[in-house]
């Protein structure tokens, strides 16, 4: 049979070579219109319900970008002059800080007291010169006993006190505007720590929660790639027994790498901390289909063919399963395009276009590499008594093995089903990050820093004066602060009680709500008349006075905690005053949400994969028992996988969500081939264990190496800081390895008790001893 391509790539292997190359260049450019992006919004789609709800509340009310600052003292609390003015120093540069809306602290607190007839509203302190032991005291009594204050802005026990900057970022660049407000905050701190080396600082908020997205993402690029790269080359040299193998995959792979780059630069697709590692999952899964060739062509050359009649048969026996396990994985990694995440969706593209090309350059170019190459032909035949002893293993004990399997199957279905769905945004970052170790922080001492909004609507302008509208925020904010997860609340009618006790001479029987809404409005107004610049109340209050925003900072929660604490905070509040409108929001919300839509997403994917997969096992195997028989071990794995994850760990999130239809896609691989190699040898009229011989024999180790790379590969991301990538990593080597082991056991196991009617056998003179 003829091969236009095939023959033609073999004989002139040269001109084949320049074809290719000049197509990957072209597709290679592209790589150029590439670029990144960190920020948190890159998760959420345009029509995410939480993400427009989020927006909408941005434009209402000022935007809550922010860098929050901890300023903690090595020794003592905060209520020391050292402490007060480093505080006060902060608070007056961060408004320098590039497009700063406002600065909050304890020094600039607005304190209201009586004077007379007047009311004085001016920073809690202003100049650190009036620094005595009375004034510290008063400033101690003032903070301490401020609900707007503690929790918020200060520790209970005064051991640590934060700065809140507030940012309107214009969103033209925004890996730069984000760069730009974290290095002058972080150039600012560190300053003040060489000043004042018994204060510490710590950097959270969302402008450090992008740029640790930004930060972990660039330390995945420049760690990751490289070292797998170097793996992939010295397992290549050591289990194929030859360099000049080696180096022909590593062609592949780099070609593999920059073509996907380049089609994806040319498709419009940033780069992201999903996508950042598109790289490393490719030239691993790149691997696999050259592998395979390369294998089966040293086998057939010490078999005694000369090597281009080896790299010919190679390639026919091998064209189909290669293009079907390229097809499935690619297939796995399509279905997330079920994924309610974006750059989840680009992740999966990106790697189902690579696998693509990874096996057009397999038929294309690696056959001319390998004529080209003086390769030598790998293990001698005694290397494969490991393969062989396997074989009668599985033959003689077919039975237990099923019955094993079955049993190891159940358990782990049952504990697949006690993991449970919990997405922290907090924990997405290793405790080795700085950020983490901010956070983790501020939820010892300030109790968290987890925040949920609450836009609440009166539809009528001036609403918010109403003194029935106050009192149900008031009476909100109460039932907010009886949930224990609830360490703070921030709520406009705190002020109202403030500036009425204020207005009546400091008595604290007065700390109450005004009774009409003229009195309402008339302290709100000498209250705004008598703020500062950038301190507005436009944080809580909408440009017209017709609603609110009522904010709780809460302990950092799993994403089921907060979803409830969400649903108990609107179904309240909506029975208690239906004649409102209210809405929550935050980032926090958004990624609590998003866990779980792309958790429901995922799962009605995995059963499209399984048919798409399964029904193109039995287009190519022309065997609709074989194909059926392929979807065993093809699930077990997962199943199995997600329940030592259960032992391990007990929690999905976002990353591992996708995990089971990826993987899904790659476990095919042993699958095919094994089966592939073992129909081949029952058509040629052998028994089904002659035909379980012939595949541990011909296939065995190479299913070892591709599994090996593979399981390396995935595990490499282990050392990423980024908790979605290491989890996603660390599982799918887990389900990887496990399917080797169901495909060399549990599969052999299944054929030999199913499969033992006859085959036809092929009427072709083809050689029985290829692979």
């Amino acid at each position: 049979m003829k091969h236009p391509w095939l023959d033609y790539s073999v004989q002139r292997p040269w001109l084949a070579i320049a074809l290719v190359l000049l197509v990957t260049v072209l597709f290679s450019i592209g790589a150029k219109n590439l670029y990144f992006r960190g920020d948190f919004r890159i998760f959420f789609s345009q029509d995410n319900p939480q993400m427009q709800a989020f927006e909408r509340m941005q434009a209402q009310f000022n935007k809550s970008d922010n860098m929050l600052v901890a300023v903690v003292p090595v020794e003592g609390d905060v209520f020391s002059p050292e402490v007060l003015t480093v505080v006060k120093k902060l608070t007056d540069a961060a408004w320098q800080t590039p497009y700063s809306l406002r600065v909050d602290s304890i020094t600039n607190f607005q304190h209201t007291e009586a004077q007379d007839d007047d009311l004085l509203v001016e920073d809690l302190l202003l100049d650190v010169a009036d620094l005595n032991e009375e004034k510290i005291s008063k400033i101690k009594n003032v903070v301490l006993n401020e609900p707007a204050l503690v929790k918020r802005l200060v520790s209970e026990d005064g051991l640590m006190t934060a700065v809140n900057i507030t940012v309107q970022l214009p969103e033209k660049n925004q890996n730069q505007e984000v760069a730009d407000v974290y290095s002058h905050v972080a150039a600012l701190t560190e300053k003040l720590a060489a000043e004042h080396p018994t204060v510490q600082f710590k950097l959270a908020g969302v402008i450090a929660l992008n740029n640790a997205f930004t930060a972990e993402a660039q330390h995945d690029a420049s760690l990751l790639v490289p070292m797998m790269f170097v793996t992939i080359v010295l397992i290549l040299a050591l289990m194929l027994r030859s360099a000049l193998a080696a180096f022909a995959v590593v062609i592949i792979i780099i070609l593999t790498i920059t073509s996907t780059l380049g089609l994806a630069g040319w498709a419009g697709v940033f780069l992201s901390t999903a996508t950042v590692n598109v790289p490393t999952l490719v030239m691993t899964l790149a691997v696999a289909d050259s592998v395979h060739l390369i294998a089966s062509t040293q086998f057939l050359m010490r078999q005694g063919h000369a090597k281009p009649e080896a790299i010919r048969q190679a390639m026919l026996l091998n064209a189909m399963p290669v293009f079907i396990t390229s097809a499935t994985t690619a297939i796995g990694f399509v279905t997330l395009n079920f994924s309610e995440v974006p750059i989840l969706r680009d992740f999966g593209n990106m790697v189902a276009v690579g696998v693509m090309i990874a096996w057009l350059l397999t038929i294309l170019l690696l056959p001319s590499l390998l004529a080209l190459l003086p390769i030598s032909s790998g293990h001698d035949s005694k290397d494969f008594s490991g393969m062989d002893a396997l074989a009668e293993f599985v033959i003689r004990r077919p039975g237990p093995i099923l019955v094993g399997t079955v049993v190891l199957t159940l358990l782990g279905g049952y504990l697949t089903m006690q993991n449970r769905i919990n997405d922290e945004a907090v924990k997405y970052f290793s405790q080795n990050t700085e950020y983490r170790q901010a956070v983790d922080l501020m939820e010892e001492r300030l109790g968290g820093v987890s925040l949920m909004d609450f836009s609440i609507e009166t539809g009528i302008e001036s609403g918010v004066n109403e003194p029935a509208f106050i009192a149900a925020i008031d009476a909100f904010g109460d039932y907010l602060q009886s949930l224990p997860e609830v360490k703070h609340v921030s709520r406009i009618s705190d002020t109202y009680k403030r500036l009425n006790k204020s207005m009546h001479g400091d008595d604290p029987a007065y700390y109450r709500l005004p009774e009409s809404p003229e009195l309402a409005a008339q302290y709100l107004l000498m209250y705004e008349m008598s703020l500062p610049f950038g301190l507005d109340l436009s944080n809580q209050l909408d440009l017209d006075k017709s609603a609110t925003k009522v904010g709780i900072t809460m302990q950092n929660l799993g994403s089921k905690e907060m979803t409830a604490i969400e649903d108990k905070a609107l179904g309240w509040f909506r029975q208690q005053y239906p004649q409102y409108q209210i809405e929550a929001s935050s980032t926090a919300l958004m990624f609590a949400h998003i866990g779980e839509r792309n958790m429901a997403s995922m799962m009605q994917s995995l059963p499209l994969a399984a048919v798409l997969i399964s029904g193109l096992l039995m287009l190519s195997l022309r065997s609709w028992k074989l194909g059926t028989i392929s979807l065993l071990p093809n699930m077990v794995p997962a199943l199995l996988g997600f329940g030592v994850w259960q032992l391990l760990s007990g929690e999905i999130n976002l990353g591992l969500s996708v995990v089971a239809s990826m993987s899904l896609g790659i476990i095919v691989d042993d699958t095919v081939h094994f089966l592939a190699k073992y129909q081949h040898a029952r058509q040629e009229g052998r028994s089904a264990e002659d035909a379980v011989r012939y595949a541990f024999h011909s296939v065995g180790w190479a299913l070892v190496v591709t599994t090996v790379v593979l399981v390396i590969g995935f595990s490499v991301l282990l050392l990423s800081d980024f908790r979605l990538n290491s989890d996603m990593g660390l599982l799918t080597g887990i389900i990887l390895l496990i399917a080797l082991i169901v495909d060399f056991l549990f599969l052999p196991a299944v054929l030999l008790k199913l499969d033992r009617k006859p085959y036809k056998t092929l009427s072709s003179t083809a050689d029985t001893n290829g692979v």
